[in-house]
């Protein structure tokens, strides 16, 4: 198997950049894309907009490095647009703004509703995925002990695992299926529970 290497870092540190992704149209486009090339007619189609309105997202995406054009796909005055890959990076919540938070975390909002909405339709509703491929819902539900330089460590260390499978499509074996991969990780909030003989328990009132 070919390994592929992680593409350029793009750091997001931007607010305008950050509102385009956080954006609730623009976000459902730059998704779409996700699924391979298209052009603003079809994704108008897809989306429900008007041509005339998808090709002004599109620019705007673009204009922000978030997507271009792809000319080897064009026939005429056809414009087809493409997702730049990078391994996209956005600055620490401790170093966001009061407003740059504000719109990452209605990002991460929209991420977290389209992730179990596609999760719902496979497992909820029942869609039917031939064969083996029935089963292909891997689930890990754990926790680590580590610190916080260790944790970004194993960040790191997923993001490599990640593009030890991802491959160029001559690479890919034809019974290959694209298979989402999603990962979070939080620390636990909740203090240990005090015994009532702990000398740091809260004095009782009668």
């Amino acid at each position: 198997m070919t390994t592929s290497q992680p593409p350029e870092r793009q750091e997001i540190t931007d607010l305008d950049a950050l509102r385009l992704l956080a954006h609730p149209l623009r976000y459902r486009i730059a998704r779409a894309l996700r699924d391979g090339p298209a052009t603003s007619t079809s994704l108008g189609r897809a989306l429900g907009l008007s041509s005339g309105l998808a090709s002004y997202h599109l620019r705007q995406l673009a204009e922000h490095g978030f997507i271009e054009e792809a000319p080897e796909l064009a026939k005429g005055r056809e414009r087809w647009w493409r997702v730049i890959k990078t391994d996209r990076r956005f600055p620490m919540r401790s170093e966001q703004t009061t407003e740059m938070r504000a719109v990452f975390d209605e990002m991460t909002r929209l991420d977290l509703a389209a992730d179990l909405e596609q999760l719902a339709r496979l497992r909820i509703e029942g869609t039917d995925l031939p064969g083996e491929w029935a089963d292909a819902v891997p689930f890990s539900h754990s926790e680590i002990n580590v610190t916080f330089d260790e944790l970004l460590e194993f960040f790191e260390e997923y993001i490599k695992l990640l593009y030890r499978y991802k491959r160029s499509p001559e690479d890919t074996p034809p019974e290959a299926r694209t298979v989402l991969t999603r990962f979070f990780a939080f620390p636990e909030t909740a203090e240990p529970a005090q015994s009532p003989e702990s000398p740091e328990s809260p004095p009782t009132q009668a």
